[in-house]
């Protein structure tokens, strides 16, 4: 099992975020030995939220030999081209550590904002990872939404074919066909699986992968947005479940109760662990509080306890 710490991008109580935290936060969590830097997108949101791909570039010279990931980027609200020339300085810059995860997003808000329907957003998502791979590597595609034409981004990204790209999947059976037919990994939801249905998206995606020509069992798969809160206090977790996360996702508690590290050292190892054993490789973790703290109390007593 792998270790990806998210940058702590969202204000959760109204405190402003720094240069000095986040290249702060970055620092940590290297020396701590997690792998990949994470950054989710959004434009519009319940709390304030930083830009990630400018959060990923301000972190390049202290994150070491870290991969610098999205989990997720959005293209279609982006647009193909912008999200290619800004991905592609950032993987030309670190060095080629860049891993692109994609999504089309699921906030109508962040549509309206951006000019575009949201009812497009799976075709336009599909035509977007191919252009995505025309821009970086000159892939060929028939363009509806996107039509790039000779379109040449210079200079190019570090990576010869460009960073690869991780399609997320929620759930939905046509997640891992899409996946499979235009991805080079899968991001699955902390807070949209469980350890019982994680499995079973992964044995589907693996049929799928088969029909495509691609090796299932080198295929890569991560777990983002993993909500977490270490505590030996079950007060304090309860408190962070219902006011923070519950809030947030806007679901009841019980809805995500048990679904994600929040709680005590043993309690969150287990739920690792169970994820672990049915081959999950990573899983990336967002403290939602006491951010670094958190993330270190997170590899120093949750992590040992592990079972891989």
């Amino acid at each position: 099992m792998e270790y990806g710490a998210h940058l702590p991008l969202i204000s959760f109580s109204g405190e402003s975020r720094s240069l000095e935290d986040i290249r702060s936060y970055a620092s940590l969590a290297r020396d701590l030995g997690y792998r990949y830097l994470c950054a989710n997108d959004h434009l519009l949101f319940s709390r304030p939220w930083l830009d990630g791909p400018t959060a990923l570039s301000a972190v390049l010279d202290v994150s070491g030999d870290m991969r610098l990931a999205t989990t997720v980027a959005l293209p279609v609200l982006r647009g193909p081209v912008p999200t290619a020339k800004t991905l592609g300085a950032i993987d030309l810059l670190s060095g080629g550590r860049v891993t692109v995860g994609v999504g089309p997003g699921s906030s109508e808000a962040d549509y309206k904002v951006a000019g575009i329907e949201f009812s497009e957003r799976w075709k336009r998502f599909d035509e977007s990872i191919s252009a995505l791979r025309y821009l970086w590597n000159g892939e060929a595609f028939q363009g509806t939404f996107y039509p790039t034409g000779d379109v040449s981004l210079q200079p190019r990204p570090a990576q010869p074919d460009g960073p690869p790209i991780w399609v997320a999947s929620w759930g939905s059976e046509a997640g891992p066909r899409r996946v499979a037919r235009l991805g080079d990994g899968w991001l699955a939801s902390g807070y949209n699986t469980t350890p019982d249905i994680f499995p079973r998206a992964l044995s589907y995606l693996g049929e799928q992968l088969i029909i495509h020509g691609k090796d299932a069992a080198t295929f890569p798969n991560g777990i983002a947005t993993m909500w977490m809160y270490v505590t030996e206090d079950p007060d304090e977790a309860a408190m962070m479940l219902e006011n923070v996360v519950s809030k947030m996702l806007n679901r009841p508690v019980d809805q995500i109760a048990g679904l994600l590290p929040i709680g005590s050292a043993e309690e969150c190892a287990a739920l690792i662990s169970r994820y672990a054993s049915v081959n999950a490789q990573r899983v990336f973790v967002w403290p939602i509080a006491n951010d670094q703290e958190q993330i270190e109390r997170f590899m120093d007593q949750v992590v040992p306890l592990v079972e891989d």
